[in-house]
């Protein structure tokens, strides 16, 4: 048991540094453009792909890579903290996996307001986003499909906590439900417009609350027997 926590450790100290590398380099290469990019810098896009709303240039250089470095370190400290953790190390491979794939999205998305603040607007914001959004919407599914019971990873209703066979069971649906709607979000990027955010945004909320009602139906199966 002892030996299989170090080689989670060790796949977990990897996914660090892979992040903070990241991190480190976005950073930088706002820096380095910093002469180059307009003092109100583009942040948000409609649905449309209109950029409409803007922020002062530092924010617009830094904002995304703090807030990456503060995502990371909840993901590193929670799992931690977490009275179940024994639990978490045991699809910890998979959360490792996709705090390392959040950390290249968020990223990602840092590039291309960068890009776009440079004058290379010859691309739809949708189109190049949606996509890499469906791959990490699919990753969340297959990592809930190994989650076990814990307090900060997965999905986290009154029911499922209370219950190792809720969990597993909603999780097994939810797999499903995420996987599907990383692919639903992928064809969205290829359409754009109005039609990509109902693509995207429909699938995931609605998911989310099936899944919320489903647990508390199982868990109402469950205590009745």
């Amino acid at each position: 048991m002892k030996r299989l926590w170090k080689e989670k450790q060790m796949t977990t100290k990897t996914t660090i540094i892979i992040a903070l590398t990241l991190i480190g380099l976005a950073a930088l290469t706002g820096a380095l453009l910093w002469r180059q990019l307009p003092d109100q810098m583009a942040s948000h896009w409609n649905a449309n792909d209109e950029a409409d709303d803007y922020m002062p240039k530092f924010w617009g250089v830094f904002l995304t890579p703090l807030v990456t470095l503060g995502t990371l370190a909840l993901f590193v400290i929670l799992p931690n903290i977490d009275p179940l953790k024994a639990n978490i190390a045991q699809f910890r491979e998979s959360f490792n996996l996709f705090v390392a794939l959040t950390a290249a999205f968020m990223l990602y998305v840092h590039g291309l307001t960068l890009a776009w603040n440079l004058g290379y607007q010859n691309f739809k914001m949708s189109a190049a986003l949606l996509p890499f959004l469906g791959v990490l919407f699919i990753v969340v599914g297959w990592m809930l499909r190994k989650a076990k019971r814990n307090f900060f990873i997965g999905i986290r209703t009154p029911w499922t906590l209370s219950s190792d066979s809720v969990w597993d069971k909603t999780h097994q649906l939810g797999s499903s439900l995420f996987i599907a709607s990383g692919g639903a979000a992928i064809v969205g990027g290829f359409l754009g417009g109005a039609d990509a955010f109902w693509l995207t945004f429909v699938p995931l909320v609605g998911s989310s609350l099936f899944l919320a009602v489903y647990s508390y139906w199982l868990y109402r199966r469950e205590t009745k027997a």
